[in-house]
């Protein structure tokens, strides 16, 4: 079992900036790449930001150039800077873990964070 603790959500004017903090604990060994989700009450859980263990990043399109992902390792943490916020950034933030095999397959499950809330003003 994985728990995922974000932090760092909040009210930003748009332009400004924001970062979330995802720190991970228990069974480390059965989870790699993590990544960044969000949601809106009209879109479904879309992908923002995934990294992997050796720190290749990829990123959703609308948020290229303004958000960048990182991971400390040894703190079992990944980081999200988000700058130049605009409204339509505004949503829960959740962090992701897939579960993977000692061989690094992914099992189909996913462990989950219960989200950090971004509000960008216009």
């Amino acid at each position: 079992q994985v728990e995922l603790v974000e932090s760092g959500g909040g009210l930003v004017q748009a332009g400004g900036s924001l970062r979330l903090s995802c720190a991970a604990s228990g069974s480390l060994g059965s989870i790699n790449a993590m990544g960044w989700y969000r949601q809106t009450p009209t879109k479904q859980r879309d992908l923002v930001a995934a990294i992997g263990s050796g720190g290749s990043p990829i990123y959703t399109d609308s948020v290229k150039g303004r958000f960048t992902i990182s991971r400390d390792n040894a703190k079992n943490t990944i980081y999200l800077q988000m700058d130049s916020l605009k409204p339509e950034d505004t949503a829960v933030y959740y962090c992701n873990a897939p579960e993977t095999t000692a061989q690094g397959y992914y099992t189909g499950r996913d462990y989950w964070g219960k989200g950090t809330l971004v509000t960008v003003s216009s």
